[in-house]
């Protein structure tokens, strides 16, 4: 079962650009902020600061910048209080869309995504109608040519505990687990010398819509662009996959 992450490295990998750096240390100081201020500043005691400042340090987050926004969630300095949320709706073709929500302002985030749906051919849907579609699960992306070091990582990856391993990308694998044993199929993918890309708790579908359309699929990946531009979204889960062909062809 693919998705989202999978065609996400995918056209990562076609634009290799910093101009959303910016923006993704923005999200990322936001996690840390509302994991320090729920679990503590100490990531050894904290799981959820830890893996968000793992993710800060994946990116070349600025330690000065991790720093602040753990005193920030724990009150050592000021700073906005976030709230987080999750948003429901539906993107074109009735493909189901989840949102990870932390914000200052519900108001004006539900206008504006609200708006971002209608302009791009969706919906913001109600609380629940697409959430039961959804489950927790730990998703590693490695990127991997093909070959002798891309059998052996597979079996890596089943042998610490991966419920599934996808390998449908030539040049890259993506590997679930449950969410409690993310962290010992990643360190044993690291000790075997994978090139891990991300890996992080996601909300995977139980089911997917295959995308064959490359016009349709433009416009699930505009609209999922367009999402996860805004400054409050942090995550953005559809259970619409599209085949890398057809995603190789899509210009968004």
């Amino acid at each position: 079962m693919s998705g989202h992450s999978k065609w996400a490295n995918i056209k990562h990998r076609k634009a290799k650009a910093d101009e959303k750096r910016g923006r993704l240390f923005t999200k990322i100081g936001r996690e840390i902020i509302i994991a320090a201020r729920q679990g503590g500043g100490d990531p050894e005691g904290n799981p959820r600061l830890k893996a968000a400042i793992a993710r800060a340090k994946e990116v070349n987050m600025p330690n000065e910048n991790i720093q602040r926004a753990i005193m920030r969630g724990t009150g050592e300095i000021e700073g906005a209080a976030y709230e987080e949320m999750v948003y429901e709706g539906y993107g074109p073709g009735g493909v189901a869309m989840l949102l990870n929500i932390a914000t200052d302002n519900r108001n004006r985030t539900a206008s504006e995504i609200r708006y971002i749906f209608s302009r791009n051919g969706g919906n913001l849907g109600e609380s629940g109608c697409v959430a039961w579609m959804f489950n927790p699960k730990g998703v590693i992306s490695v990127e991997v040519p093909v070959g002798e070091t891309r059998e052996e990582l597979i079996l890596q990856a089943i042998e610490a505990g991966a419920e599934d391993v996808d390998d449908s990308d030539a040049e890259a694998l993506e590997i679930k687990t449950a969410p409690e044993d993310l962290e010992r199929v990643k360190k044993a993918l690291q000790e075997a010398g994978a090139a891990i890309t991300s890996a992080a708790i996601e909300m995977v579908p139980q089911t997917t819509v295959t995308i064959d359309d490359p016009e349709m699929a433009a416009k699930i990946m505009r609209l999922v662009d367009r999402l996860e531009d805004h400054d409050d979204v942090q995550a953005v889960y559809t259970n619409a996959d599209i085949p890398a062909a057809i995603m190789e062809q899509v210009e968004l």
